[in-house]
């Protein structure tokens, strides 16, 4: 599906509304970390297709836990307990951001053979602390049969009908506050910064009739930040937004925040640019 640093992050409405009437329960992904998928899946398709989602599965990992609380990428694999400690406040800032849309949260910790009991307890604890549950999951190893704790949590949540799902803001309020919204609460920024052309052209499109629209953002997967590098539970930076897309169509308006490129996937050095016609009239350089 569509990747949620750049788009919207889930699969079709027509998928949804379809399993819906199909099977007594649909999980559907939301990409990346809860404040790009879970937020544009809440703000967006939820809101469109008049959906209420009734429990929230957040996929977590030892791995990232350590990295968030300071370890590299080639120490991953090392027992580091405190890293880890330090590393939750980043896992707490997306339990705290999803209980936001009022539907209840519970933490799927996705288990690698690294994964030691100090470690993986450290995080039960932490999120125990947050007043939700973290369950560890082993379906890599074991199958369906190590992630039946997880499935059996889920629909008791469901069953509990505590859920009251609502979006981050209304559709009437204004594009650019639509921004400041998610950036303060949902990535707890202190500020947006937008030039006078970024904010005149949001005007225009509220002038010309799209200021219901909800805004998708794009912004690096890797922090709550614009800057890829920044990880924990950052607060009171500063937002830059480099560009605004109407999306008339998909019915959004994107919001291109920092460096993000809006073309994934792409080498330093293009393929294409290996291509070219020879002498013969024949193409060379696409193997």
């Amino acid at each position: 599906g569509p990747f949620a640093n750049i788009a919207h992050g889930c699969n079709s409405v027509v998928a949804t509304t379809t399993a819906l009437k199909l099977a007594d329960y649909v999980v559907t992904e939301a990409g990346f970390g809860a404040d790009l998928g879970a937020e544009k899946f809440f703000d967006i398709k939820c809101r469109k297709a008049g959906l209420k989602p009734e429990a929230v599965v957040i996929v977590a990992t030892v791995r990232a836990m350590k990295m968030n609380g300071g370890v590299k990428k080639d120490d991953l694999g090392a027992e580091n307990v405190e890293a880890v400690k330090k590393g939750c406040a980043n896992l707490g800032r997306h339990i705290e951001n999803v209980k936001q849309f009022g539907v209840p949260a519970v933490v799927a910790i996705n288990h690698f053979i690294s994964d030691t009991d100090a470690e993986i307890q450290a995080v039960k604890d932490y999120v125990a602390s947050q007043g939700s549950e973290a369950i560890l999951c082993k379906h890599w190893a074991d199958g369906s049969a190590g992630i039946e704790e997880l499935a059996n949590k889920v629909v008791s949540l469901v069953e509990g009908k505590t859920a009251q799902f609502s979006p981050l803001y209304p559709e009437d309020m204004p594009l650019f506050e639509k921004v400041e919204t998610i950036a303060k609460r949902i990535y707890r920024a202190d500020e947006v910064l937008a030039d006078k052309k970024i904010r005149d052209q949001l005007k225009a499109w509220e002038a010309d009739g799209y200021g219901n629209l909800p805004v998708c953002m794009a912004k690096t997967q890797y922090s709550f930040t614009t800057d890829p590098n920044m990880r924990g539970a950052p607060t009171g930076h500063s937002l830059p937004i480099r560009e605004v897309r109407l999306s008339a169509g998909a019915g959004f308006v994107v919001v291109i925040c920092g460096e993000i490129m809006t073309m994934p996937g792409l080498p330093r050095v293009p393929s294409a640019e290996a291509i070219k016609i020879n002498d013969d009239g024949l193409i060379d350089g696409l193997f």
